[in-house]
C-alpha cells in the first residue's frame, strides 16, 4: 500500500512538474484559442467526435492535476461546441476530473490526516455525514471558490464518491451554464467595443448573483428538511414565543415588543431568573456587606485607632433580599406587560416548531426562542446525598452563620461567595481539584486573589480531588485525593459551586428535532438551532455563561428571529466580551490571556502596571493588583487586557470600547484621565507601552540636539 501511494504520488508530481516545464499552459490561454480559433473550428467541423474527445480528455487531465486552465476551457467549450454540447461536455469532465482528484487525494492523504487530527476532525466527520451533500452543493454553486480546494477537503471527509459525484454534477451545472454561455459570446467579440454586449453583461452578472442565490437555495432545502413531518398553521397567534424569564429571555422579549411584534414570555418560576434571584444581584449584595465588614477590621490603616462591628447572619442576608426585592420591578410581569409583552407564568412544552403549550393552551407562533438558563451542576460523587449541601441557588435562604464551611469549586462563584462568608465570620476551607484557583485566569491573576484569601483566613486546598463524603451522626466530612494520599475535611456546611449545566430537558426540545450537544442547545452562529424556527440563547447555548453574553444574545436571537427570513441575519460576535470576578480585589478581563496567547501560537508583547504606584490606589488603601495589557509585536493594538485591583469590572471597559472600535494604546494614552482616579492606572500602562517601545535612536538624536541648543 505504501508503495502505491509513492508511486502514484510520483506520477502526479512528475506530471504537473512536466506541465510547467513544458510550459504547456500557453495552449491553455485566451490568446493561444484566439490565434487559432479558426483552425480549432475547421477541425471540429471535419472531425466532431474527436474533437469532442480530445477537449473532454484534456479538460479531464486539467481538472484531474489541479492545474489552472479550467476557466478558460470551459470558455473555449462555449466558443467552439455552442451553448448546448459545451456544456455537456464540460459538466461530465470537470465532474470526472473533480472525482479524479477527489480520489487520488483521497488514497495519497486521508488516512494520515485522520489519525493524526482524529480529535479535531470529528465534528468535521460528524457535519459531513449529517449535511455533507449540502455542504458541497453550496461550495460548487459558488464558482469564484477554488473547486480544487474542495475537491481536496472532501476527499480527507468521510464522504461517498457516488454522493461526490452526483452532488458535483448537480452544482457545477448553473456556472457551468454562465461560462460555457458566455463564452458563446466571446466567440462573437470583433471589437474590445463588443466585451461590453448585454449579453455578457447580463451572463457574468448571473454569475456574481450565484453566492447569494446559492445561500437562499440551500437554506430552504435545509429548512425544508428539517420542518419535515410537520404541518405549518395557517396563521399565527403571535410573531414570538419566549421560554425563560433570565436575562436573556427578558432582553429577547423587550426588542420583539419595541419593534411591535406580538410577543409571549412565559416563565414557569420568578421573573428575572437567577441572575436576580438567585446569582448576580444576591451575591453582589452579600459581598458589599461583607467587604464593610472587613473595612471595618482595617480600620487602623485608614487611622481609625477603634472601629468595631456586630452583626447578626440573619440580618444579612434580610438585607441580601431586601436588595432583590428592591430591584424586582425591573423585571416584573407588571413591566414587562406595560412594555406589550404578554406574560404567561407556567410551564412550556414545544410541542412542534410552530407550536408551544402552556397552562393546557396550545399558542402558535412563527418563531420560538428558548432561553432556559441553567442550575447549578451537582457532581454525582458518593455520599453526597447523605450530607446536608447548598448550592448557589440554595445558599440564600440560610438564616444562621455556617460555621465550618466547606466550599466546593475554585472558579469566580467559589472564590466570591468563600472571601464574603469567611469575611462575616464563618470558617472557610475551599477545595479545588486543579493546581490553582481561577484556572480560567492567568497564574498571576490568580495567585494574587488566591493570596488574599489565604491572608483573610481561608484555607484553600487545590489539588485535592473529593472522592467521597461520609457522615458519623452530626459529623460530616469530605474526604479528598491529594498525591496520592487521603485527606479528611470536616464541616458544618457544605457548598457545591463547581459550575452550571443548561436546561435543556423537559420541555420538548429533541422531540421536534433540535440537537443537545454537550449538555447545551446546539445554534448556528445566528442562534438558530437545527429546527428552523427555533432559536435559542443564554446560559442553556453558552459558550460563556455571563449575564451580559446572554444580553448580547439575546439581541441577536430577537433580531435574526424576526427578521432573517426573507431580510439580513447577524452572527454573534464573541471577540471583545469582557467578564469579571467581583473577590476583593477583582479580576478583570477582556481578549487573550496570557496562557491563551501561548496556547494559541499568537506572539504577543506584554506591559503591566502595578497598582503600588496609583495615587489613589494609595489613598484607599487598595494598592494591589495591576493593569496587564497584551498587544500585537511592535504595535499598540489590543490583543487582550487583564485587570487585578479595586474597580477592576469598571475599569475593563476602556480596553473593550478600545478593542472594539479599533483604538490603540496610543490613543489611551493621549486620552485625558481624571485626577485621583482607578482610571488613569490603564493610561499608566499606556505609558508603559509606549516607554518599552520608544525610538531609541530617535531620542539619542534629540539628546544630541538639546546638548547643542545648550552649548
Amino acid at each position: 500500500m505504501k508503495s502505491s501511494k509513492v508511486l502514484i504520488a510520483l506520477i502526479v508530481i512528475v506530471l504537473v512538474a512536466a506541465f510547467f516545464v513544458a510550459n504547456l499552459g500557453r495552449f491553455l490561454s485566451l490568446e493561444w484559442f484566439q490565434s487559432q480559433q479558426d483552425a480549432i473550428e475547421t477541425f471540429y467541423a471535419e472531425r466532431t467526435a474527436l474533437t469532442m474527445g480530445i477537449f473532454a480528455a484534456t479538460y479531464i487531465v486539467v481538472t484531474a492535476l489541479s492545474l489552472p486552465g479550467a476557466a478558460i476551457m470551459t470558455l473555449v467549450g462555449g466558443a467552439i461546441f455552442g451553448l448546448l454540447w459545451g456544456t455537456v461536455l464540460v459538466s461530465f469532465a470537470s465532474t470526472i476530473g473533480a472525482t479524479l482528484a477527489f480520489l487520488v487525494a483521497r488514497f495519497l492523504f486521508r488516512e494520515a490526516v485522520q489519525t493524526r487530527f482524529a480529535r479535531h476532525l470529528k465534528a468535521v466527520n460528524e457535519g459531513v455525514e449529517r449535511d455533507g451533500p449540502l455542504y458541497l452543493f453550496f461550495l460548487r454553486l459558488v464558482p469564484a471558490f477554488p473547486f480544487f480546494v474542495i475537491n481536496l477537503v472532501m476527499a480527507l471527509t468521510p464522504m461517498k464518491i457516488l454522493t461526490f459525484f452526483v452532488v458535483s454534477q448537480v452544482g457545477m451545472l448553473p456556472g457551468t451554464l454562465v461560462y460555457v454561455n458566455a463564452g458563446t459570446q466571446i466567440a462573437q467579440i470583433d471589437t474590445v467595443a463588443g466585451i461590453l454586449s448585454p449579453q455578457l453583461i447580463a451572463a457574468f452578472a448571473l454569475l456574481g448573483l450565484f453566492p447569494f442565490l446559492a445561500r437562499w437555495v440551500v437554506r430552504g432545502i435545509q429548512r425544508r428538511r428539517a420542518l419535515r413531518g410537520w404541518s405549518r398553521p395557517k396563521s399565527f397567534d403571535r410573531n414570538l414565543v419566549v421560554i425563560g424569564a433570565g436575562a436573556a429571555g427578558l432582553v429577547t422579549s423587550y426588542i420583539a415588543a419595541m419593534v411591535k411584534a406580538r410577543v409571549t414570555l412565559i416563565e414557569k418560576g420568578d421573573m428575572g431568573g437567577d441572575c436576580l434571584n438567585t446569582g448576580c444581584v444576591p451575591s453582589k449584595a452579600l459581598i458589599r456587606s461583607a467587604r464593610f465588614v472587613a473595612d471595618l477590621q482595617r480600620h487602623e490603616e485608614f487611622g481609625v485607632k477603634e472601629a468595631s462591628s456586630r452583626h447578626e447572619f440573619a440580618d444579612i442576608m434580610e438585607r441580601v433580599r431586601r436588595v432583590v426585592r428592591t430591584i424586582e420591578p425591573h423585571d416584573s410581569v407588571e413591566r414587562y406587560e406595560g412594555l406589550g409583552v404578554e406574560v404567561i407564568k407556567g410551564e412550556a412544552s414545544i410541542t412542534g416548531p410552530w407550536s408551544v403549550e402552556v397552562g393546557g393552551r396550545t399558542l402558535t407562533t412563527r418563531h420560538i426562542v428558548v432561553a432556559s438558563g441553567a442550575r447549578p451542576f451537582v457532581p454525582p460523587i458518593p455520599g453526597l446525598e447523605q450530607v446536608e449541601y447548598h448550592t448557589s441557588d440554595t445558599i440564600w435562604s440560610i438564616t444562621e452563620n455556617p460555621g465550618e464551611l466547606l466550599v466546593l469549586g475554585g472558579g469566580p462563584i467559589g472564590c466570591e461567595l468563600s472571601q464574603s462568608f469567611q469575611r462575616l465570620g464563618a470558617r472557610v476551607t475551599q477545595v479545588e481539584m486543579l493546581p490553582r484557583l481561577l484556572a480560567a485566569e492567568d497564574p498571576d491573576a490568580s495567585e494574587a486573589i488566591e493570596a488574599r484569601l489565604r491572608a483573610e483566613g481561608v484555607q484553600i486546598l487545590t489539588g485535592h480531588r473529593v472522592i467521597r463524603f461520609e457522615r458519623e451522626g452530626e459529623k460530616q466530612h469530605a474526604v479528598t485525593e491529594h498525591g496520592g494520599e487521603t485527606v479528611r475535611i470536616p464541616f458544618d456546611t457544605l457548598l457545591v459551586a463547581v459550575g452550571r449545566q443548561a436546561r435543556v430537558e423537559g420541555f420538548g426540545l429533541e422531540e421536534v428535532g433540535v440537537t443537545i450537544k454537550n449538555g447545551r442547545i446546539e445554534t448556528d452562529d445566528h442562534l438558530q438551532t437545527r429546527v428552523p424556527t427555533i432559536y435559542a440563547c443564554g446560559d442553556c447555548v453558552g459558550p460563556y455563561q455571563f449575564t451580559h453574553a446572554a444580553s448580547h444574545q439575546a439581541w441577536h436571537a430577537a433580531v435574526n428571529s424576526l427578521f432573517a427570513n426573507p431580510f439580513k441575519r447577524f452572527k454573534v460576535d464573541y471577540s471583545f466580551l469582557p467578564h469579571a470576578t467581583f473577590t476583593d480585589p477583582e479580576v478583570a478581563r477582556v481578549g487573550l490571556s496570557e496562557q491563551e496567547a501561548k496556547e494559541r501560537g499568537v506572539e504577543y508583547e506584554v506591559v503591566r502596571y502595578d497598582l503600588s504606584g496609583l495615587d489613589r490606589a494609595i489613598a484607599d488603601e487598595s494598592a494591589l493588583g495591576f493593569v496587564k495589557v497584551l498587544t500585537k509585536p511592535g504595535k499598540d493594538r489590543i490583543l487582550g487586557a487583564t485587570i487585578v485591583g479595586s474597580h477592576a469590572g469598571d475599569l475593563i471597559a476602556e480596553f473593550t470600547l478600545a478593542m472594539k472600535h479599533g483604538i490603540g494604546l496610543n490613543k489611551i494614552l493621549g486620552t485625558i484621565h481624571t485626577y485621583p482616579t482607578f482610571a488613569e492606572a490603564n493610561k499608566f500602562a499606556a505609558g508603559e507601552w509606549k516607554r518599552a517601545n520608544a525610538p531609541a535612536k530617535t531620542l539619542r538624536l534629540l539628546e544630541r540636539y538639546h546638548a547643542w541648543r545648550i552649548g
